[in-house]
């Protein structure tokens, strides 16, 4: 049984940086695809960035709202996914969550139409 946990929201003003992290288990780090995704109040799910990797290859998504500002990588050893988030802005206010497939996905695919298992969210807001 696949389970994420993430961790490391808060509360930060505009411009400022957050780091999440998201463990995964039961599943095989070397082939997977694992996502972030956030959802504010009133508004859709929406990806923010996804990646998924195998042995030889690996693919990465980025919404066009984050690109330049957050980035996403992971360290195999430790079986987490990070998103680095810097320049914050109000409008990035929302409950992040991530989600692991436990499979290769297309990472454009995997943020368009996620699927498998959820973590419970962590909550940043950025303030004015």
């Amino acid at each position: 049984q696949v389970q994420v946990v993430e961790s490391g929201g808060g509360s930060v003003q505009t411009g400022g940086s957050l780091r999440l992290s998201c463990t995964a288990s039961g599943l095989s780090f070397d082939n997977t695809a694992m996502g972030w995704f956030r959802q504010a109040p009133g508004k859709k799910r929406e990806g923010v960035s996804c990646m998924s990797w195998s042995w030889s290859f690996e693919t990465i998504d980025y919404a066009d709202s984050v690109k330049g500002r957050f980035t996403i990588s992971r360290d195999n050893a430790k079986n987490t996914l990070f998103l680095e988030m810097n320049r914050l802005k109000p409008e990035d206010t929302a409950m992040y969550y991530c989600a692991a497939l436990g499979q290769y996905y297309s990472a454009v695919s995997y943020c368009a139409s996620p699927f498998g298992s959820w973590g419970q969210g962590t909550q940043v807001t950025v303030s004015s």
